[in-house]
């Protein structure tokens, strides 16, 4: 059984926006500092935002402004909304635990492809 469910991604034209849902079987969920990341083909995967146990959020650069990390305790659940999506975008979204923690094994991910 999987313990991180990712969902949400899909084809989407650049300047779009897109809202990723992560389930994560963890247990206490509220414990835990959270991650999104993303890997493109060909690249190392690279964290996108984090979220802490206490709603304090950080993100990349390369994200800032455009994406919002958010979790939902009740339901297991940790969000990224993405808006002004561009082609460099494009890669398969995983959630995790923020990097450095043991972390969880890895769900399958959620493509999302930035395209006209």
């Amino acid at each position: 059984q999987l313990q991180l469910v990712e969902s949400g991604g899909g084809l989407v034209q650049p300047g779009g926006s897109l809202r990723l849902s992560c389930v994560a079987s963890i247990h206490p969920f509220s414990f835990y500092s959270l991650a999104w990341y993303r890997q493109a083909p060909g690249k190392e995967r690279e964290v996108v935002a984090t979220i802490s146990r206490s709603g304090t959020t950080n993100y990349a650069d390369s994200v800032k402004g455009r994406f919002t990390i958010s979790r939902e305790n009740a339901k297991k659940t940790v969000y990224l909304q993405m808006n002004s999506l561009t082609p460099e975008d494009t890669a398969v979204y995983l959630c995790n635990g923020i990097p450095g923690s043991t972390g969880f094994a890895w769900g399958r991910g959620t493509q999302v492809t930035v395209s006209s």
